[in-house]
């Protein structure tokens, strides 16, 4: 039984990657905008946008840990990215499921991160922290 489950959990797999992505943002944010936009045309996929009064709730029901919070979390296939995480980055997680991973966050809101950039503006230094049951680490700095 076991291994029937396994087996349709992996043919079920292809079919999750298609799904649109999800994004719930603080009601009218403009950056998370931008940031939809960059992911939509690198990763082919619609992104539903969900202006979200309440998303600190949705924030600790996807795992997210409090001092990482940004205008925006995202769900792509099970994973959660929260706030202007670089798309390079949500590919290679995307790709590598690393166990214990949740998901990524960049905490705040730094200029030069993804829907962030700002003509004219140096980018500020930011680091990509994966979350999950394992705890949390620097996933990538930038």
């Amino acid at each position: 039984m076991r291994k029937m489950i396994y087996a349709l959990a992996l043919l079920a797999t292809p079919a999750l990657a298609a799904t649109d992505i999800v994004m719930h943002r603080d009601p009218g944010c403009g950056c998370c905008e931008k940031w939809a936009a960059q992911v939509k045309r690198a990763l082919g996929r619609e992104v539903r946008v969900i202006d979200d009064r309440n998303r600190s709730s949705f924030q600790r029901a996807s795992g997210l840990p409090a001092n990482l919070g940004s205008c925006h979390t995202a769900v792509i296939d099970g994973i959660v990215f929260e706030g202007h995480v670089p798309i390079a980055d949500m590919q290679r997680v995307l790709k590598m499921r690393p166990a214990g991973v949740r998901g990524l966050a960049v905490a705040g809101m730094p200029l030069g991160s993804a829907g962030m950039d700002v003509p004219g503006v140096p980018a500020q230094h930011y680091n990509v922290i994966a979350f999950g049951p394992s705890g949390s680490r620097v996933f990538a700095r930038h």
